[in-house]
């Protein structure tokens, strides 16, 4: 399957449309996709006909699972660069869309994770329906939340976004709406229809205004009910002690949260933590996202990316064996390592360098 197979372009009346289209794969990303979408995007910018890009996901089970991590793995295996060349390419997409002109509208339907995140939550449309499952999971493979991930979770209310980083925990419609990954849910039945009638606006505020007709309630979800625990224990300084009040504080579903922490890669946890809380003391997407390029150089080259995606992806055996085995073995020295600049290699979106692309 070449590009232009795996994203499917068409123009439904003044709607560009870009469908990723590996549903095999659950449409992971890989170089060529990324590719392919900026393309699109610059294309549909220039385009004065056209008044909005809308992303799909092709099949019924999700719109993306993120990016393809079994390759990244054998790369890292082999000791080639090929996967920090996606990812500088990735990270300007997602910074692209952010700074899209025009409405970028995404159907966040099914499953939508890592990756997936990144080329829709920094869409100015985003909807979700009663399927939607959105995380940022890279602690359970050894990586760190990036394609902007940081900068999102650090700017949802409270402690939620920490929650979510360090446990990798998938939330559904109405606690996407509450962190501000997601603008609208409309009901997955009616997707057909909003498509169609999205087809018939001939201004970006007839697509806006379509959008919000279409909106409905969501059904309920969980983390507002858990926001008490979960800003009390996760305001803690360090992991170790995120874990202690989570296990001490009487509430199993904190407890299990701690459990769920404890699964995941001791360094990962670490230098997640740091990403997040220095994500929300930067000034724009682009900064997060030079930062999030220093951590992903640095954590592909540790072992236990290598080792997470054999645990969860190759072998499945889900027992990944991290090095340090335990949050006490990873120094802070270990957590800086990953945010030392990387002279000639930076990913250089600066402030404002998303807005020209």
């Amino acid at each position: 399957m070449n590009h232009e197979d795996s994203v499917l372009l068409h123009t439904g009346g003044r709607v560009r449309h870009i469908t990723l289209n590996r549903p095999r794969a659950l449409n992971a990303l890989n170089h060529a996709m990324v590719r392919h979408m900026r393309e699109a995007l610059d294309a549909a910018e220039q385009d004065a006909s056209v008044v909005a890009v809308l992303l799909t996901g092709a099949g019924e089970r999700g719109l993306c699972a993120g990016g393809d991590i079994r390759s990244i793995r054998e790369d890292a295996l082999a000791g080639g660069r090929a996967s920090l060349d996606f990812w500088r390419d990735e990270y300007r997409l997602n910074a692209r869309i952010a700074r899209f002109s025009k409405p970028y509208v995404a159907l966040m339907d099914g499953i939508v994770m890592g990756g997936g995140v990144g080329v829709s939550a920094h869409g100015s449309l985003r909807v979700v329906t009663e399927r939607s499952r959105l995380a940022m999971p890279e602690t359970g493979i050894g990586f760190v939340p990036d394609v902007g991930g940081t900068y999102l979770l650090g700017a949802a209310p409270g402690e939620l976004g920490v929650h979510l980083a360090l446990t990798g925990d998938a939330v559904g419609a109405a606690d996407a709406l509450l962190c501000g990954l997601a603008d609208h849910f409309v009901p997955s039945q009616d997707l057909p229809a909003l498509v169609a009638a999205l087809d018939t606006c001939v201004s970006p505020e007839a697509v806006v205004a379509t959008a919000e007709r279409y909106a409905a309630a969501a059904p309920a979800g969980e983390l507002a009910g858990h926001r008490d625990w979960i800003d009390t224990c996760y305001a803690a300084d360090t992991v170790e002690d995120i874990v202690e009040r989570l296990d001490g504080c009487g509430v199993p579903a904190a407890k299990q949260a701690a459990a769920t922490i404890l699964a995941k890669s001791p360094t990962a946890l670490k230098v997640t933590l740091t990403a997040v809380r220095r994500a929300r003391r930067l000034d724009s997407l682009e900064a997060a996202l030079d930062q999030e390029f220093r951590v992903s150089s640095t954590a592909f080259t540790r072992p236990d990316l290598v080792e997470g995606v054999r645990a969860q992806i190759i072998d499945k055996d889900r027992n990944p064996r991290w090095s340090p085995a335990d949050l006490a073995e990873v120094t802070d020295e270990d957590v800086a390592r990953h945010f030392a600049p990387l002279g000639d290699g930076e990913l250089g979106l600066g402030p404002a360098a998303g807005s020209t692309g």
